[in-house]
């Protein structure tokens, strides 16, 4: 799927705090807001249109190719 950016403003010192008290457990800002978005979603948007979005953002898999079949050795012969 298609990623886009958003952008908001944040008060400077709010921001570093989250971020230092972020990164002690181990995460990220972008990861957490990240997490936030995709609860907004679920909320929000109906369970049929989330699986229409999901239905043509999956890529089509590629028919398996089958096993060609093993071709004769040359110079055998059956008796």
């Amino acid at each position: 799927m298609r990623k886009i950016t958003v952008s908001i403003q944040v008060d400077a010192e709010k921001l570093r705090a989250i971020q230092f008290y972020v990164g002690r457990k181990n995460s990220t800002v972008e990861a957490e807001l990240e997490d936030c978005v995709n609860k907004i979603y679920e909320k929000y948007v109906p369970a049929q249109t989330r699986e229409y979005i999901e239905s043509i953002a999956a890529p089509a898999r590629p028919p398996r190719p089958g096993r060609p079949a093993p071709k004769p050795e040359e110079g055998y012969h059956e008796q």
